[in-house]
């Protein structure tokens, strides 16, 4: 039968990228995700046993989705093809299974690996259900966005989910070296540590972005005495950017985004962003600085803005749909804008002071009039009597107690006086007047 999906001559490698001539044919060469490839892995086992089931793999750009993929095929006794979720729709789906019904029937497994399956909609998605369901294809999907959200779950139930993490700065460094060592065009190529290590840095966990920086830099340095050799000034270059020297996991990379956390604390907007800058023109992740302002917005400001977390979740997503460099301007504007806010840290002691009761009472049981009486026995027993209904009193609010009876005086929310929270204690005082009547 005629194979529409076959790629065209794979082993001309002569246009191909470096990071496509450097992807991994086998588990021996894959670097990263230890726990779902390495020794006795669930991914390892499968292979192992020519076991294959569908799956999806979740993680960021450039960690080996679809070099996983591949070498899962190549390592069983299987086809493969793959799909874009960008350009291929239900017609091309059903070309395809037509394919591996073929292949069934002739003994042989059909792998189909979907990249950007979050981009298909669901009908798309719903086209492969009863092929993955009666085994004549195994499906393997690839997706950078949360498959709970972004995969139908028809087709989630019938598919386990593994999640692959950046690559490690180490991680990275071999693949540039292994790079180096296996491509003969790059023999004469001279780089140094310090230059690896910085290409490490601004790829920010994706070999991808690694290879290409490297294969980039290579192909600006002029030869010289039959060597290419490069140095920070070439990679500069290349970068089109002067290059910090910034350990992301470093000693300065908890300096400098605790000096942003504490000049936002202090209602500093200029020292804000200037540590802002810092990090982000060093290369810092500019998610990792968003999912730190969503966590300042409720720790350091809380109920005194309620808006400062909306403010700082939005350009989480800002960030997520722009990257750098467009989504500087959106960290600009929040961290401002944090820096501006009414400041409380009424929130954090007060779930503090709740965790530290909760520790402390594991073992107490939610009162009765609180649990819901689902059977005849629950209600035998007294679950819910006693319970009073909120609604149906006139300012909506009882004297019940809720609290168990070794802490019901606890109390954990202490409103401030800054910014809204004037206004959430004189709502609680309201209420407490209201339980005395």
């Amino acid at each position: 039968m005629e194979n529409i999906f076959d790629t065209i001559d794979e082993e001309n490698t002569t246009f191909k990228p470096l990071a496509d001539k450097m992807r991994p044919t086998s588990l021996s060469e894959f670097f990263g995700q230890e726990e779902i490839v390495g020794k006795n892995s669930p991914i390892r086992k499968m292979i192992e046993s020519d076991n294959i089931t569908s799956m999806i793999f979740w993680g960021p750009p450039g960690v080996g989705k679809t070099t996983l993929a591949k070498i899962i095929a190549k390592q069983t006794n299987s086809h493969f093809y793959e799909l874009s979720a960008v350009t291929a729709g239900v017609k091309e789906i059903k070309e395809l299974i037509e394919i591996a019904k073929f292949n069934k029937a002739n003994g042989k497994r059909t792998i189909v690996f979907v990249d950007e399956i979050h981009r298909f909609n669901k009908s798309q998605q719903d086209a492969f259900l009863p092929y993955v369901e009666n085994g004549d294809i195994v499906l393997i999907g690839a997706t950078t966005e949360n498959p709970s959200f972004e995969v139908n779950s028809a087709l989630l139930s019938r598919t386990k989910v593994y999640v692959l993490k950046s690559l490690s700065k180490e991680d990275i460094i071999s693949i540039l070296k292994r790079a180096l060592e296996q491509s003969k065009e790059y023999k004469n190529v001279s780089i140094n540590a310090e230059c690896l290590e910085i290409i490490a840095d601004v790829s920010s966990g994706d070999a991808r972005t690694a290879l290409n920086t490297l294969e980039n830099v290579i192909n600006i340095t002029k030869e010289e005495n039959s060597k290419r050799v490069i140095n920070k000034e070439q990679l500069e270059h290349s970068l089109q950017s002067k290059v910090f020297l910034y350990d992301k996991k470093g000693e300065e990379h908890y300096n400098l985004i605790s000096a942003l956390h504490k000049s936002m604390r202090n209602s500093d907007p200029d020292a804000a962003l200037y540590y802002l800058a810092r990090m982000l023109e060093a290369g810092e992740d500019p998610l990792y600085i968003a999912r730190r302002l969503i966590r300042f917005s409720s720790e350091d400001i809380g109920l005194a803005n309620p808006n400062a977390l909306v403010q700082a979740t939005s350009a989480y997503n800002a960030c997520h749909y722009n990257g750098m460099p467009e989504c500087n301007v959106n960290l600009a504007q929040v961290v401002v804008y944090l820096s501006l806010s009414p400041k409380s840290n009424s929130l954090y002691t007060a779930y503090m002071a709740a965790a530290k009761d909760a520790k402390k009472t594991m073992q107490e049981k939610v009162p009765l009039h609180l649990r819901n009486a689902v059977t005849k026995l629950d209600s035998e027993l007294g679950n819910g009597k006693g319970y009073l209904y909120a609604h149906n009193f006139e300012d909506k609010i009882t004297n019940m107690q809720c609290l168990p009876d070794s802490i019901k005086d606890h109390k954990y929310y202490h409103p401030t006086n800054s910014g809204h929270e004037k206004q959430f204690q004189e709502i609680l005082n309201r209420i407490e007047e209201i339980k005395k009547k």
